[in-house]
């Protein structure tokens, strides 16, 4: 194991039976493996301490990603585990937009072709984004739902490999690296709050630190009001996906909900604060704290999921204050 997980690894000794917890299908090897394999070909995200908007808050910016999103690491994952005869005849997978700059990106570093189905409704610059990284764009529906439908669809017509972007084991290893990371960093953490759509991202942390650090509170921040056009399109999602909901029902300490208005707040005090960018999935892990309704968190580490927002959007976010 490299150098960024071996202060979280040389912990597994002391908390080794808390991995009884975990499926079988996501032993804490699989997020270590995952680590192993992405090294050197993602960003080792740093945590940044923000006093401004709590005491003892740390925030992981996964905004610093090539693509700006934590999406990567799932989808390198991914495509480093498909066999030689699913990397000849490409893959598809449906997107709001981060996941398909992971895939679209990784895909054309690895030489497998991508084809990105993603819901009409998806950002511009996401659609745009995932264009300009090779990949074949299919609009289609005014849901990730809807999409998916008309990925499976182009899977079983052309034979591709169906990258899912949070129901698949590989790619929660992969996002579970978020969570190594932090307990390498903050190894005295002790509440973990992150954004949660389908529920990958929050699936591979809490399996990963809770591994290693039971204690930790972990908790999954959704939007409220879901289904409808947000700024939060990175986490509108109806219900959780299948094998995440088994991770969360089992080793996630509570899942909160924020409001539109209550994002739009926490996108301002990033930027105000920091000058950081945050799209609104990326700030709902913020927007949780500000309210205050999580009560007393103790050092606590908040993950900025990703940075892709419409200037315009942005613009206009800013100014509603």
């Amino acid at each position: 194991m490299h150098t960024a997980h071996l202060d979280a690894a040389r912990t597994l000794s002391v908390c080794a039976s808390s991995e009884d917890r975990l499926p079988a299908w996501l032993p804490l090897s699989a997020v270590t493996d995952a680590a192993e394999r992405l090294h050197g070909h993602i960003v080792r995200t740093p945590l940044l301490h923000a006093p401004a908007l709590g005491r003892d808050l740390w925030l992981k910016a996964e905004t610093f990603q090539a693509t700006g999103a934590f999406k990567e690491r799932g989808a390198l994952n991914r495509l480093l585990r498909l066999t030689a005869l699913e990397r000849a005849g490409g893959v598809v997978a449906m997107s709001a937009g981060n996941h398909a700059q992971g895939v679209a990106l990784h895909a054309r570093r690895l030489g497998v072709k991508a084809t990105i189905v993603m819901p009409v409704t998806a950002p511009r610059c996401k659609v745009d984004r995932t264009a300009d990284l090779g990949a074949e764009v299919v609009l289609h529906g005014a849901t990730v739902g809807e999409a998916k439908g008309k990925a499976l669809e182009l899977a079983a017509e052309r034979r591709l490999t169906f990258v899912h972007p949070y129901d698949d084991p590989d790619v929660i290893a992969g996002q579970g690296t978020v969570g190594l990371e932090v307990l390498a960093d903050r190894p005295d953490v002790e509440t973990l709050v992150v954004p949660v759509g389908g529920g990958g991202l929050l699936a591979g942390i809490a399996a990963a630190v809770k591994a290693i650090k039971p204690s930790v509170r972990v908790i999954g921040v959704r939007l409220g009001e879901r289904g409808g056009l947000t700024l939060a399109d990175g986490i509108n999602v109806h219900a959780l996906g299948k094998l995440p909901q088994e991770v969360v029902a089992t080793l996630v300490d509570d899942l909160v909900e924020v409001t539109e208005n209550e994002i739009a707040a926490a996108m301002r005090a990033l930027h105000g604060s920091f000058g950081m960018v945050a799209e609104g999935a990326g700030a709902a892990a913020v927007a949780a704290l500000l309210t205050g309704r999580l009560g007393r968190t103790g050092r606590t580490v908040a993950v900025l999921s990703g940075r892709n927002v419409d200037g315009d959007t942005l613009a206009r976010t800013l100014a509603a204050a």
